[in-house]
């Protein structure tokens, strides 16, 4: 019995050894395959990498190509519009600041352009503004006064979603204010931000080090106890006085045509259906129908602050992207 056992595990044995190769040569195929398949899909990224470099690459060009292009069909329309009798429109969009687009700084040229072009009958500020600085506003409304006489020209202020604080104070110095009705126009005002951190800091055991010459010098220091001796002399020196020139500006532009109560200038804002009975404005419209009231066929120059090639090309660039992005997730809802 012991002899067969041993005859039976002989003749195994020959056989493992047999399949010992075969199982070898099986694992080295998967290894082979597993290898095969890397080096494929990291010659698959290669690629893609490359393809995607080339894409942006040619997305980068075909801008740069439709930024020139642009420019130089812009140049060739403003020289054209130029000679052109034209409805002469400047933007007043976005806070009015120090060196911004909307500064006296930037408006006051083109105004001047606007008014002395020969071509120009007349002169539309495109008004969608939530004010800001009273003095860059008042320096604008001064300016707009003074071409008026000048050129003796039509100027006419639009409103679209907003025209209040100094906003308004601008476009009072226009002949006409139209808006739309639910445009807010108004905020008759004057105000000053403050805050102060004094009770917080007692909490945290914070500080304040602050060192100063001039009693009232920190009076606004949101760090210090509030100064109300200081704060009084700035609402009344200040703000009031501020207000008063706005009170004036507004009187000397609207004349008997705005109907004072006692919320003309406390700040309030009104719809433009409303701003037309209390004679803020002097009707409801928009672009088109002031553009057809000046001129049957209107022919409309926007008169722009000129930007060096940089400038246009990124903001082209970036107007297009933002536009395509917006049309393709649109599309993904």
């Amino acid at each position: 019995m012991e002899q067969e056992s041993n005859k039976a595990t002989q003749e195994n044995q020959p056989q493992t050894a047999a399949q010992s190769p075969a199982v070898e040569m099986k694992n080295f195929d998967r290894l082979a395959g597993a290898v095969e398949s890397l080096v494929k899909q990291e010659r698959w990224s290669r690629r893609f990498a490359n393809l995607l470099k080339l894409a942006i690459a040619a997305y980068v060009v075909f801008f740069i190509y439709v930024a020139i292009d642009n420019m130089g069909t812009a140049e060739q329309l403003k020289q054209a519009d130029a000679s052109q009798e034209h409805i002469a429109v400047i933007r007043l969009e976005g806070a009015i600041m120090p060196q911004s687009e909307v500064s006296a700084e930037t408006m006051i040229p083109l105004l001047q352009q606007a008014f002395s072009n020969p071509a120009s009958k007349a002169v539309v500020i495109k008004a969608n503004s939530p004010g800001g600085s009273p003095v860059q506003s008042a320096l604008i409304n001064d300016e707009i006064t003074r071409l008026k006489k000048q050129y003796q020209k039509p100027v006419i202020a639009v409103v679209e979603d907003m025209c209040a604080s100094g906003c308004y104070y601008i476009t009072v110095a226009a002949d006409k204010i139209i808006a739309n009705k639910g445009s807010l126009v108004g905020s008759i005002g004057v105000r000053m931000d403050s805050f102060g951190f004094t009770g917080l800091m007692d909490k945290l055991g914070i500080e304040n080090r602050s060192m100063h010459a001039g009693e009232h010098k920190t009076f606004i220091n949101p760090f210090a106890p509030k100064d109300e001796e200081g704060r009084k002399f700035f609402q009344s020196q200040v703000l009031e006085k501020t207000h008063q020139q706005f009170i004036q500006a507004v009187r000397d532009g609207r004349g008997d045509r705005i109907q004072e109560n006692e919320n003309t200038y406390t700040g309030l804002v009104w719809l433009g259906e409303d701003a037309v009975t209390n004679g803020m404005i002097d009707g409801i419209g928009d672009m088109g129908s002031v553009s057809r009231e000046i001129m049957e066929e209107p022919n409309i120059r926007y008169y722009e602050v000129e930007k060096n090639f940089f400038e246009q090309l990124m903001g082209d660039i970036s107007t297009q992207t933002a536009s395509r992005l917006s049309l393709y997730f649109t599309g993904m809802r």
